[in-house]
């Protein structure tokens, strides 16, 4: 079946649009990175959870099931991020519809970047993205799921 990356591109967009923040704390990180945690266990899954704001490491955890494959994934990942400015998801599937993969045609070492999904992109509203909320060990669009699942719960939720 032919996916229709027309639509894809266009919901993650809107995704990044609607799934940002007024402001960010460390105390936020914490919350956040433990709902994402408790979703990943409610259904049955393993992951490791990583929230980095500014270069600073604020939440990571591995739950049981998880190797530091995860961890380099998470790296590789918001790397992509760093550079494209869009979730992961977004970028691969960018690449994808243009017939082409990321891997073989971004001119990005492998060894530093995956366009695969689970990294979004930690954005303040007015000021734009200043780290990644990322989850690695479930199939990429899993992972991007859980992400924009839980933060739409997140910023739902009353402060």
């Amino acid at each position: 079946m032919q996916e229709d990356y027309a639509s894809l591109l266009q919901a993650l967009a809107l995704e990044e649009q609607q799934l940002q923040f007024a402001a960010f704390s460390n105390n936020d990180a914490l919350k956040l990175g433990l709902a994402l945690v408790e979703r990943a266990r409610a259904l049955g899954k393993a992951v490791t959870v990583d929230i980095t704001r500014n270069g600073h490491q604020l939440f990571q955890h591995a739950m049981d099931g998880t190797s530091p494959d995860n961890a380099d994934w998470i790296r590789r990942k918001n790397n992509v991020v760093q550079r494209y400015g869009r979730s992961s998801w977004h970028v691969g599937s960018r690449y994808r519809s243009q017939g082409k993969t990321f891997e073989a045609d971004s001119n990005a070492a492998a060894a530093d970047f995956a366009a695969h999904g689970g990294a979004f992109p930690l954005i303040l509203r007015g000021t734009g993205i200043v780290g990644t909320i990322t989850v690695s060990g479930l199939p990429q669009k899993e992972d991007h799921d859980l992400v924009t699942a839980v933060l739409r719960e997140y910023l739902a939720a009353p402060a």
